[in-house]
């Protein structure tokens, strides 16, 4: 039987049911961002403190973000973000810790 298709005019790139999530996805760029930051900068012992806080803050916000993401997109690249940040942060304690 044929079905009628219906436009999806407003997809993000995270959401798989077709409804917008503005709060999940800002949450997932802000993760991911910071968990890049986090974990280029680790490489860098005299950046540890840029690298500490912000793979701290990606830690907090992808937590964040696991607990209430909707999609299976969502959560997989919270994830990717969310162990960037982590990488990041325990090399950076390493390295000096978040106050020096």
């Amino acid at each position: 039987m044929a079905q009628a298709m219906r436009p999806q005019s407003s997809i993000s790139l995270f959401s798989t049911d077709g409804k917008p999530h503005p709060l999940q996805d800002t949450l997932v760029a802000i993760t991911a961002v910071l968990g890049i930051v986090a974990f280029v900068t680790a490489f860098f012992h005299n950046l540890h403190l840029l690298s500490s806080w912000a793979g701290l803050i990606g830690i907090l916000t992808g937590a964040y973000g696991q607990f209430i993401s909707v999609t299976t997109r969502e959560r997989f690249a919270l994830i990717v973000g969310l162990g960037a940040a982590a990488v990041g942060f325990y090399l950076a304690m390493a390295h000096g810790g978040l106050f020096g």
